[in-house]
């Protein structure tokens, strides 16, 4: 939570009740502290069929098939197990904590958020839930369960809609505003055809007519600090920036047609640079992030780390394909760069003999050096050495190099 000394003794009394329920919420907790008012039948149903012990949801058949009862029956016990949660006469004490997190979270990002965009900063909130696997995705379930079986009154969810992804929004909230703005980046992100930095997104936004009429709306107080969420291994966002814009944040996360790719750019969905789909897409998003020449292997290596999709890419493989696609150049010994980054293709003497084209004049040995190692990855003694070829290159009375008459050129 942010502090401001600013403000009224109320406002901080009930930012440190809020800050309370943050650190008390835990949403294996509850529904623990919730299954123990079943029976043991309905509580080992209800967490076969949510995935609250596993990673995969158990089918009626299978559970039936356990405790030797029809699907049927299943199902109807699921039903009355979640009906008595229901009619609990403590459940608003359980869920009160839970409930105006979730209203702040919604209220500060305009009323909308998409599914796993809640899900992760219940998480990041949450005293136990982790930042990666296992229990992370424990937690994310559980969630899910509490809103969608017990909250749902107080939430709507959002299924396949023209404009956004999954999500959840306040009751009687109103979209216009949001789908409009929702529309206009996308049709202004296709118009540009480029990707974009988060941070140049949200100032794209606030340009248009839509925003501008209704800033009261995308700017709601509150002052909850999602910047747990924002870690990222491969890139960093501006977490202030995000902080004060979360409502265009929420937007770009809930957009149908709007992704963000592994580097952090955001782009229509179908590129591919926002999803690649072959080897080919990820080697290019790999170089084109790197910012230098890469070795073939730790090509390889990056996409795997990385791990776009469940395609493992193998070293041999991508050699195969930097050496077919022109757009890639060999700069070293198995390194390779863009020729779009100024390398060209040839052996160094055919890269020096070009330089020496281009200069229309003698260079010294230097110079030479210089100007091929911004396109060659190589020791100065292999440039020296490409130099004392007397079939391409002679020295000059004043010890400099030109190209040798009658030598095959590269123009």
């Amino acid at each position: 939570m942010t502090k401001n000394n600013n403000k009224s003794i109320l406002d901080q009394i009930m930012d440190n009740y809020q800050a309370e329920e943050v650190a008390n919420l835990d949403a294996v907790e509850i529904i623990t502290n919730l299954f123990n008012e079943l029976d043991e039948r309905g509580r080992d149903i209800l967490i076969r069929r949510f995935a609250l012990r596993e990673d995969r949801k158990e089918t009626l058949e299978e559970i039936g098939k356990i405790h030797e009862l029809t699907r049927e029956r299943i199902r109807q016990i699921e039903a009355t197990s979640i009906n008595r949660l229901k009619q609990l006469e403590n459940l608003d004490r359980h869920l009160s904590g839970l409930k105006n997190i979730i209203i702040n979270l919604l209220e500060e990002h305009g009323g909308l958020m998409e599914k796993e965009y809640l899900f992760n900063n219940l998480v990041n909130f949450s005293i136990s839930g982790g930042k990666n696997g296992e229990n992370e995705m424990k937690h994310k379930r559980h969630f899910d369960f509490l809103i969608s079986k017990l909250l749902h009154d107080e939430f709507e969810a959002i299924g396949d809609s023209e404009y956004f992804k999954e999500s959840f929004k306040l009751k009687y909230q109103s979209l216009e505003h949001l789908e409009a703005l929702a529309k206009e980046l996308q049709e202004k992100i296709q118009e540009i055809k480029k990707i974009f930095m988060t941070e140049e997104l949200i100032n794209l936004s606030k340009g248009f007519e839509v925003y501008k009429n209704n800033q009261e709306k995308f700017n709601p107080a509150g002052d909850l600090d999602i910047s747990g969420i924002l870690i990222n291994n491969l890139f960093k966002e501006k977490a202030d920036v995000i902080n004060s814009n979360k409502v265009i944040y929420s937007i770009l996360q809930a957009a149908k047609k709007i992704e963000q790719n592994k580097f952090g750019f955001w782009g229509i969905n179908d590129w591919r640079e926002i999803k690649p789909r072959t080897i080919n897409d990820k080697i290019y998003l790999i170089l084109k992030n790197s910012g230098k020449p890469m070795h073939f292997s730790e090509i390889a290596d990056r996409i795997n780390k990385i791990s776009f999709d469940k395609k493992k890419a193998n070293a041999a493989t991508v050699h195969n394909e930097l050496i077919l696609d022109e757009k890639y150049i060999l700069v070293g010994r198995g390194l390779y760069g863009f020729q779009e980054w100024g390398y060209q293709k040839g052996a160094v003497a055919d890269v020096i003999e070009k330089i020496l084209a281009e200069s229309e004049q003698s260079l010294s040995r230097e110079e030479i050096i210089n100007k091929v190692l911004t396109q060659r990855i190589v020791k100065k003694a292999t440039i020296t050495l490409a130099l004392t070829d007397r079939n391409k290159f002679e020295i000059t009375a004043d010890g400099k190099y030109k190209i040798k008459v009658g030598a095959n050129s590269t123009e």
